[in-house]
């Protein structure tokens, strides 16, 4: 981990950007933006040490920010389920660019983009290179959501060049862990015994745990450049959903209800080939089989019959709106 620095964090009470903060904060003077609608996300972040503002990307009016920041992590992003374009890009795109732009002077930039961006493929076992053919990935829960990070990423290779920032631009997939995530949506349905409801058969993806994500932040920021390094964020084990819910319920003793609601247009698959990634951060530490043990045993530490550890509200929000982003 970084020590010493001075580090903005965008969206620092979500679920990915929350445990890079709290592991950042300890050795580094750490500022969180975010529009902090509710003030107990605030709270929380505070609670690390890190110090907190509330900025609206959109407006980019970033006053009350010092800009002598040697770091930039650019983890938020406009959720909204509507067809508002104009407000997506504003926020996703835009608000990139005028954040940059604020943070000049900084060693390097993380923007953090998503799978989504990827026109979908017909094969669903497809491992999408950084050079494959982007498109809309017509997310039916976020529609705006494909379109407008294509436009962030467009924003933010203009801006690395424009001010010779060093970038680093990474499409991340399903990141997991104590914090939230797709995976652990899936596993309190599971224990809810409720059905799980997947686009494709299959549905692979590449999920990351949270902590290999923490680990693999110095290496990400280490490898920005002009112009900006692209750069897949997923990890090393490309698995169907339809296995990982299988797994669950073989852990919880559960049955798995699955189900198949086919959206076309929408990416049968989300592997990413982290063959770039694995030459900037090396292999994942942690097999997808054992993030899932993890995650089970902190957020049911007296078992699935047992009280549910509280999920944190902020998680929970990013996980429901975001669970089909990939």
């Amino acid at each position: 981990m970084l020590s010493g620095e001075k580090i903005l964090i965008t969206g620092p009470a979500g679920q990915i950007a929350y445990p890079i903060a709290a592991a950042l904060a300890k050795d580094n003077e750490v500022w969180g933006i975010a529009r902090f609608s509710d003030p107990a996300s605030r709270e929380r972040v505070a609670a690390l040490g890190v110090t907190t503002r509330s900025v609206d990307l959109a407006s980019g009016d970033f006053s009350d920010l010092p800009d002598d920041f040697t770091y930039l992590l650019h983890t938020a992003a406009y959720l909204g389920g509507g067809l508002d374009y104009d407000l997506a890009l504003a926020t996703n795109a835009e608000g990139t660019g005028l954040l940059m732009r604020h943070c000049a002077s900084a060693k390097a930039a993380l923007i953090m983009s998503t799978m989504s961006v990827y026109k979908a493929h017909e094969d669903p076992w497809h491992p999408y290179v950084e050079t494959d053919p982007l498109g809309d990935a017509h997310l039916p829960v976020i529609p705006t959501y494909s379109v407008s990070k294509i436009g962030l990423e467009a924003v933010a290779r203009t801006f690395a060049r424009a001010l010779g920032l060093p970038t680093v631009i990474t499409r991340i997939n399903a990141v997991y862990g104590p914090n939230g995530g797709l995976l652990v949506h899936y596993l309190d349905q599971i224990v809810d015994r409720q059905p799980v409801t997947l686009r494709w058969d299959p549905s692979p993806y590449t999920p990351i745990y949270e902590s290999d994500v923490v680990d693999q932040v110095e290496a990400m920021l280490a490898a920005a450049s002009v112009p900006a390094t692209i750069v897949n964020w997923g990890g090393d084990e490309a698995v169907p959903m339809q296995d990982v819910c299988r797994h669950i319920g073989e852990l919880t003793g559960r049955p798995v209800d699955l189900r198949v609601a086919a959206v076309p247009g929408t990416q049968r698959g989300a592997i990413s080939d982290v063959t770039r990634r694995r030459s900037i951060t090396g292999p994942c530490r942690v097999p997808w089989r054992e993030g899932i043990r993890r995650v089970l045993e902190h957020r049911y530490p007296q078992g699935v019959d047992g009280p549910r550890l509280a999920a944190h509200a902020a998680a929970r929000a990013m996980t429901a709106q975001g669970q089909q982003a990939g």
